[in-house]
């Protein structure tokens, strides 16, 4: 790790004037510091946000808000996200380990970077970490990486949980840079790479994630997170899915669908939702909607059998809400 500066912030426009291209802020730290240790990145300046007040967990009339600073085990277990948004309470909980969740913040959460090996290890080329060197995870080992939003510069997976579930439920988030705020879908904020794989958000230089707010659907109490993954504990996803289903009798009145361990950003469904809606709660139905979600699925050597564990990720959140599991 080389040497930094150490600063704490105030207040929030106070943070967003030191965000100069050589600074970073730290909330948790699970992230940013692991990276500075591999020297993936070197900010000369690190700005603690933990005396701001981007906190709170509150339900109100237009849907429920987040502070971000709030860390993911207490938004994991609080009782308005359990009762009304359950998929975000199961994605928080299958995320990392209970040690990182009592540290790591939900706005950390959102903007961790790839666990991609290749990005992690300075010694090999990586076009995230130094555009125009090359994606050797395209020829090399490429098991967790994505089939979904890849390009020839990159095909890293994104790797957050509940960025799956925040863009299933059509959650946005609200940034802050010195007085100017905006408000903007999750779903947009993320980019898949193209030629520029360096530029994965929308995140202005010395911008902040503020809170994230999740629009009012009493459905969506009826939801789930699926996560497939090689082991239980502190792993990541080979594939997931976030399903909200909304029922009338025996059939789909609507659904909201997203999927993570297959994509360059969390991978929304609007394809599959569409051919769902109207259907009746049958298996069959459930696995030929679910062929539309790998449509344009590139594969690589590794990773070819996420196409077809990504459609049975997803029927089976399905069967399990449609109490047919």
């Amino acid at each position: 790790m080389r040497p930094f500066v150490y600063e704490s912030a105030s207040s929030a426009q106070e943070a967003t004037s030191r965000g100069a291209t050589d600074s970073a802020f730290i909330a948790g730290g699970t992230t940013i510091i692991d990276l500075m240790k591999l020297e993936v990145m070197n900010p000369s300046r690190l700005v603690d946000l933990n005396p701001l007040q981007m906190r709170g967990i509150e339900m109100r009339e237009d849907g429920l808000r987040i502070g971000a600073l709030e860390k993911m085990s207490d938004v994991a277990v609080h009782v308005e996200v359990t009762a009304n948004y359950p998929v975000i309470s199961e994605a928080l909980l299958q995320s990392a380990s209970a040690q990182i969740r009592n540290m790591a913040s939900i706005g950390g959460n959102l903007l961790q970077r790839t666990r991609c090996g290749y990005f992690r290890d300075v010694n090999t080329p990586c076009n995230k970490r130094e555009p125009g060197s090359g994606c050797p995870a395209i020829d090399g080992e490429n098991r967790m990486h994505a089939i979904l939003g890849t390009s020839s510069s990159c095909v890293a997976t994104h790797m957050s949980d509940l960025a799956v579930a925040l863009v299933a439920l059509d959650a946005s988030i609200r940034l802050q840079n010195g007085a100017e705020e905006r408000l903007i879908k999750l779903d947009d904020f993320y980019l898949v790479p193209g030629d520029i794989p360096d530029h994965e958000n929308q995140l202005r230089p010395g911008e902040l994630i503020t809170e994230v707010r999740v629009p009012r659907l009493p459905w969506a109490r009826r939801s789930t997170y699926l996560k497939i993954r090689d082991r239980e504990s502190y792993e990541f996803a080979l594939t997931s899915a976030a399903v909200a289903l909304d029922v009338d009798g025996d059939k789909i009145r609507d659904i909201l669908i997203a999927v993570g361990g297959v994509g360059t950003k969390p991978w929304n469904l609007p394809k599959v939702r569409e051919a769902l809606a109207g259907k009746p709660l049958k298996q069959e139905t459930f696995a030929a909607a679910a062929k539309l979600a790998v449509d344009g699925a590139r594969p690589l050597r590794h990773n070819g059998f996420k196409v077809e564990l990504v459609q049975r990720t997803i029927v089976l959140a399905l069967m399990n809400l449609g109490d047919l599991a």
